[in-house]
């Protein structure tokens, strides 16, 4: 989904800046020379080249996206849109406007092979599962599995959760589909 400022549309832009989370590929995500490349990369820039304006990336931390796109006055707003694939949930359309729905990604259970996990309660009693801090995977796993016994453990960006399954410090992860 792309997020944007409310009254973002009243305005002529010459640089439009976007908040992204360049952990996160296919949607977005940086190349060995540092730049970044992806989905969500591709649509803003085709959406700037489209305004005749031209497009800023700014990397942010995915839960501090929708706090840097809602900063009170508008010149020290941190971006002016985000694209980085922000579910809309009715939490989040009281806080910021979005565009209409572009696509639909499930979520999935990631969990290393032969592991026998299941994506119930009971088959992830006593595991930890990592998630990205502010997803919608969090609050999930937090409302419909962490009461039952399951650890949810948050982190600041999706490559981490990566880094501590594959270290087996996780037992699995709850995450975007086509980025799992």
């Amino acid at each position: 989904m792309l997020a944007v400022s409310i009254g973002a549309h009243v305005k002529e832009w010459s640089t439009i800046r976007f908040g992204v989370d360049p952990s996160y590929p296919p949607f977005e995500s940086k190349v060995p020379d540092g730049s970044l490349v992806g989905f969500d990369i591709d649509i803003g820039n085709e959406l700037c080249r489209r305004l005749n304006a031209k497009c800023m990336w700014i990397e942010n931390v995915f839960d501090g996206m929708i706090p840097g796109l809602k900063s009170r006055k508008f010149k020290s707003r941190k971006f002016d849109g985000v694209l980085s694939t922000i579910s809309m949930t009715p939490a989040r359309v009281k806080q910021i406007a979005f565009t209409v729905k572009l696509f639909h990604v499930p979520t999935r259970l990631v969990a290393k092979s032969g592991s026998g996990i299941q994506p119930t309660a009971e088959g992830l009693m006593g595991k930890s599962v990592g998630v990205e801090q502010g997803s919608m995977q969090k609050t999930y796993a937090k409302a419909h599995w962490g009461a039952k016994g399951m650890t949810v453990v948050s982190y600041a960006d999706q490559d981490q959760v990566y880094a501590d399954l594959l270290s087996g410090r996780l037992d699995a992860s709850l995450q975007n589909a086509v980025q799992a």
